[in-house]
Formats: C-alpha cells, sequence, structure tokens
C-alpha cells in the first residue's frame, strides 16, 4: 500500500466511523492485514487508515524496537477500530516522535503520558484499554491521523524539528 505523505489531503481530513456493516467482513480483514504488513515493511510502529489513502477510522498500533525506534517496547500488534479517548494524563511528557507521512524529519512533541479508551475490535465487539508511556504515546500520534493532524501541528518551535538521521545519531551518541 502507498503510504500518503504530508501535503496530501487524506492527512488532513477527519476519518469516517467504520458502519456496523463493515465490522466482521471479509473486506475489513483483508485490509487490516495489508494496513499492518505496510506499517511492517516501512519499519512503522503504528499506522492510521489515512496514512494509506483510507477514509475509515482504524488504526493499528505495534511498538517494538526496530531501525526507526531501537529502544521501543516490544506489544503485540492491535487494531482499533473507531476509537473514542474516554480520559487521558493531566501529566504530559516531551519525547521525538517520526512518521512514515512525514518521511525524514523527527519533532519533540508533549503529549499526555496515559490514555484511557474504548475502541472496537474487528468483529464489532467493544474493548477498553489503557496505554502508558510510549505505547500511549503511538496510539495518540495514530489517533491524530483519525482526526486530521500529523505531529506537525503539535509543535511549539523549530527548535523542536531535527533531521531523522540527526536523531539517529544524537540518539546512539546518548545525547537525546
Amino acid at each position: 500500500m502507498k503510504i500518503a505523505q504530508i501535503g496530501e489531503a487524506i492527512l488532513r481530513t477527519p476519518a469516517r466511523k467504520v458502519t456496523t456493516d463493515e465490522l466482521g467482513g471479509a473486506e475489513l480483514k483483508l485490509f487490516a492485514d495489508a494496513m499492518l504488513n505496510s506499517m511492517l515493511e516501512a519499519n512503522g510502529i503504528g499506522i492510521a487508515a489515512p496514512q494509506v489513502f483510507d477514509p475509515r477510522a482504524i488504526m493499528i498500533i505495534a511498538s517494538r524496537p526496530n531501525v526507526r525506534y531501537p529502544n521501543a517496547p516490544q506489544m503485540d500488534p492491535v487494531l482499533l477500530i473507531n476509537p473514542i479517548i474516554l480520559k487521558q494524563s493531566e501529566n504530559k511528557v516531551w519525547e521525538w516522535e517520526g512518521c512514515l507521512s512525514v518521511p525524514a524529519l523527527r519533532g519533540k512533541i508533549e503529549r499526555p503520558d496515559w490514555v484511557e479508551i474504548v475502541y472496537q475490535t474487528i468483529d464489532g465487539g467493544e474493548h477498553k484499554a489503557r496505554f502508558e508511556g510510549f505505547v500511549a504515546r503511538v496510539f495518540l500520534h495514530e489517533y491524530d491521523h483519525l482526526i486530521g493532524l500529523t505531529w506537525l501541528d503539535h509543535i511549539q518551535s523549530n527548535a523542536h524539528i531535527m533531521a531523522n538521521e540527526v536523531w539517529l545519531h544524537a540518539l546512539e551518541q546518548g545525547a537525546l
């Protein structure tokens, strides 16, 4: 699947809710599998449907160490459909983020350090979850894609933007 790049209209368009008729269908399963494969091929740790030119409120979060996030915690991929934020921490944490749709750049972004959500599973069941730390950040990053935002919308200063290669070098040197 082609990944939308910053400047493409789909990334600024709020996603539409997945309908009851779509849940549990073979098309949705095939789409979710293709989306996961695209994320893995691109060394991503999360992806949202608008990033692959699909307007539905679907995301996958799948933190794991890789070349783009060497210190990421390991978790199994989670498919979230029609996610809703119930509560989030008032305590905020600054951290560097990258994005498959904003290639070659990183941004230092302030986000809540935990989030409680409700979402639908692929068969339409309702599930509640609480994500903390890095995984909460991944969820909030992907959720932004569902509401027409990217990490660039959270930048407070140009000093908080860095080339990805510079960021990786600084990380290797222990400077971050």
